[in-house]
């Protein structure tokens, strides 16, 4: 009975989780009328290629959406690289003044993103980096946050295993990438969902510094389909649908680096 009532608990609370899912899932396939009808249709309808051919015309969908790929595919692999850069030096190597940087880097993490909007735009403008890629991808590359995540799962790398390395001659940059690198895929693929997601969802800060439409990313594109007048529900689902399939997959693609990594955590205790 008691394993009973889990399941029915974990059964209940996966129904809710997935009901938003698939109600915006259905509501793609809907005209802006039948979404509100009364009682609410939970069955596909036939408007799917009304709504992107709309949507297309629009916001110009594909276009936002090779903008957004290209733009989170290079952030997430250079912040990536460049947070367990940053982690392996404060986890392995001793150089003056470490811990006060690292410190430094800890009160960052607690400055609200919101702070550093004006002097990030001044900065962009200076550059004459509106409306470039650049402009959006370089400024949070290296993100606190991981660089502090890195740093904590790279402490657990015996450094005897380095100081043999180096006494068999290899480099640093060998073992960071023959060595080091291969270890820590589970925290790497944790890492690169975190930073995905986060550049992917990104809304405030492209809306900034993309003042043309042929730049836009998708968070940007899609807040214009909500108007002061009418609002067409169905392109503004089967647009949040198409935004929410890249996560899926990217996340179904590296889960079973980021599980083990997870159970490889709590074994470690």
């Amino acid at each position: 009975m008691k394993k009973l009532s889990v399941y029915t608990l974990l059964l209940i609370a996966t129904v809710v989780s997935l009901v938003p899912f698939y109600w915006m899932f259905i509501n793609a396939t809907h005209q802006s009328g039948e979404i509100f009808s009364v009682p609410p249709n939970f069955l596909p309808g036939d408007s799917l290629v009304d709504n992107y051919t709309n949507l297309q015309g629009n916001i110009n969908i594909s276009g936002v959406m090779m903008n957004s790929l290209i733009i989170t595919v290079i952030y997430t692999v250079l912040s990536v690289l460049f947070c367990s850069m940053a982690g392996y030096a404060f986890a392995k190597f001793r150089f003056r003044g470490r811990d006060q940087i690292f410190f430094l880097l800890l009160l960052a993490i607690m400055i609200p993103s919101q702070v550093t909007l004006i002097p990030l735009f001044q900065m962009m403008v200076k550059l004459q980096w509106l409306n470039t890629y650049q402009a959006v991808i370089l400024p949070t590359l290296a993100n606190p946050f991981g660089i502090y995540l890195m740093r904590q799962n790279m402490k657990a790398i015996p450094d005897e295993l380095l100081e043999a390395a180096r006494v068999d001659g290899c480099g640093e940059w060998r073992i960071f990438f023959t060595m080091i690198l291969p270890v820590m895929r589970p925290a790497l693929a944790a890492l690169a969902i975190f930073m995905f997601m986060s550049q992917w969802n990104n809304f405030v800060w492209p809306l900034l510094v993309m003042s043309d439409k042929s730049m836009y990313t998708l968070p940007v594109a899609l807040s214009t389909l909500v108007g002061f007048t009418r609002i067409d529900y169905g392109q503004v689902m089967l647009g949040t649908t198409i935004s929410t399939l890249p996560i899926m997959a990217f996340f179904l693609l590296l889960q079973r680096q980021f599980i083990s990594g997870l159970l490889g955590g709590s074994v470690k205790g």
